[in-house]
């Protein structure tokens, strides 16, 4: 080919975009080709500019749908046969996410502060959840010799904490609909001083495990509202997943070594007033921040519109409980949350019983706690990189991975359980308690991953909710893996606690294996 016919061709880079009545932005790309006789000649990929591949990488991550293969021409007819050549590039959600990054740039100075803030709040939110988490585990031997307790009985402390959580769950999703973010948060807040004001008295045990009632619902309502608003925002909110949950993972390190020394003091329910204090400046700072205000107006103070109303005349709550993925990463939620809450909770009994540990065996769980916060911060990276971008050539495109993600929480599982398995099949305390801080580490990650592919695979409208009802659930696994941990021990012994482990970590790669890789399509 001649020098000028190539400038020629390089030149005659022709876009046509065609904007139907749908969201969806359709951008066809045509490639002007020189007609050589009967012959159509078009550019190799590797001829295009760097400026070209920029612009047509920039088209792509946006979530635009683009044709998979080039066209003849500019005034080439797309055919039927052509749309199984089509390619979407994200869910009904992430394009909708798209068409508001020009929104996003428009941010005041106040507005970016307000935003910084008001996640900031949030993660402290989530900080007391992990710091109520990361309590039990340093405080159940204590607790246990002073009720005079078996393992059966003192695992009722988890069965109420279930109640609460499942209780909240489901109330999260009328309170919601019924107050709004902001009331329904820090309705969440003032149960947990109140449970914390209740378990600091040492009253009898059934008073004692009715403030962890109290305190689950209160739980459920915050893990709810603090999940579903990070999913909504739009400004990088994978990146703010991972680190909204490092700050639980934060909260669950540093209360094990509060609650370690309060556990060989004579008052050792006074830990449970340091737990109120946290609780009393969360409600502060959440009525501070928030005004008690709803989702979309907090969202609107930062600069961010309203995200988009369903057109469906059933209501949210039917329309989330009739989803079948929610229901599955509900159950994986659980699962997860409660093997998180097993391990940093009755690990310190079995290094203590079994491997013989001594009083300070209670760092061990900060050290799975810590690992928890240090794996969902390092390794947001490697999520990234696992569902980047790749190129494949002009014929297909910049296709984004959206697998990516889901084979590597595979690969996470699969670690967790080796290392597990070293827990229980290697007689050392110091490799044990290494592990389990390795085991924290790898586990960290999976629940953002969870949301993030939740926002992926549902419709924008039900996001807030969905994500609610999966994380409410999903507390409940903080107190009902525990409590079967518990009810197997008063029959077994505290041996059973690594097979039973290894099983849940095992069911927790098949629930994974079923929940959904696309987006459906709801009215």
């Amino acid at each position: 080919m001649s020098r000028p016919m190539k400038r020629k061709i390089e030149t005659s880079f022709i876009s046509t975009f065609s904007v139907p009545s749908s969201n969806t932005l359709n951008v066809q790309l045509s490639f002007p080709s020189h007609n050589l006789g009967s012959q159509n000649i078009l550019r190799p990929w590797f001829t295009y500019s760097f400026s070209e591949i920029i612009m047509q990488m920039s088209t792509i991550s946006e979530g635009h749908t683009v044709s998979q293969y080039p066209t003849i021409g500019p005034h080439h007819k797309f055919k039927e046969s052509d749309k199984h050549n089509e390619m979407q590039v994200g869910s009904s959600a992430s394009d909708s996410r798209a068409a508001s990054v020009f929104d996003l740039k428009a941010q005041t100075k106040p507005q970016r502060l307000r935003a910084r803030v008001q996640f900031a709040t949030v993660c402290g939110a989530m900080y007391l959840a992990g710091w109520n988490d990361g309590t039990t585990g340093p405080l159940l031997p204590r607790i246990q010799k002073v009720y005079d307790l078996n393992f059966a009985v003192v695992s009722l402390i988890f069965v109420f904490a279930c109640v609460g959580f499942l209780s909240g769950a489901f109330a999260n999703l009328y309170l919601d609909g019924r107050f709004g973010f902001g009331k329904v948060i820090v309705i969440g807040s003032v149960c947990q001083v109140i449970a914390y004001a209740i378990e600091a008295g040492a009253l009898p045990f059934p008073a004692f495990v009715l403030g962890y009632v109290i305190n689950g619902f209160g739980m459920a309502l915050q893990d709810a509202q603090s999940n579903g608003f990070v999913a909504s925002l739009k400004d990088n909110p994978e990146v703010k997943m991972g680190i909204l949950h490092a700050v639980y993972g934060g909260g669950a390190l540093s209360s094990p070594l509060v609650a370690t020394q309060f556990a060989q003091l004579p008052h050792w329910s006074y830990h449970y007033l340091c737990s109120l204090g946290v609780a009393f400046i969360n409600t502060v700072l959440l009525i501070a921040v928030f005004g008690l205000k709803t989702q979309d107006e907090c969202l609107t103070q930062i600069g961010q519109p309203p995200g988009e109303k369903g057109t469906s005349e059933k209501s949210q709550f039917s329309q989330i409980l009739r989803l079948r993925a929610v229901h599955i990463l509900a159950f994986f939620i659980l699962t997860l949350v409660g093997v998180e809450v097993t391990v940093g909770g009755w690990m310190v009994t079995y290094i203590i019983d079994v491997r013989g540990g001594g009083p300070s065996s209670g760092y061990i769980s900060s050290g799975f706690w810590g690992g928890l916060m240090v794996g969902r911060v390092t390794l947001l990276w490697v999520n990234k990189k696992a569902s980047s971008y790749r190129v494949y050539g002009m014929q297909h495109r910049y296709q984004r991975s959206q697998v990516g993600e889901r084979r590597v929480l595979f690969i996470y599982a699969i670690l967790a359980i080796g290392l597990q398995l070293v827990v229980w099949l290697v007689p050392s305390l110091i490799g044990g308690g290494v592990a389990v801080s390795l085991i924290g580490v790898i586990l960290g990650p999976m629940y953002p991953i969870a949301m993030n592919h939740t926002v992926r695979i549902l419709p924008e409208w039900l996001i807030t909710g969905s994500i609610g009802w999966i994380a409410g659930f999903g507390q409940a696994g903080s107190a009902l893996l525990p409590f079967l941990t518990g009810a197997i021990a008063s029959k077994t012994g505290i041996k059973s606690l690594q097979p039973f482990l290894v099983s849940m970590m095992a069911f927790l790669t098949v629930l994974w294996a079923l929940v959904p890789t696309t987006a459906r399509r709801t009215k």
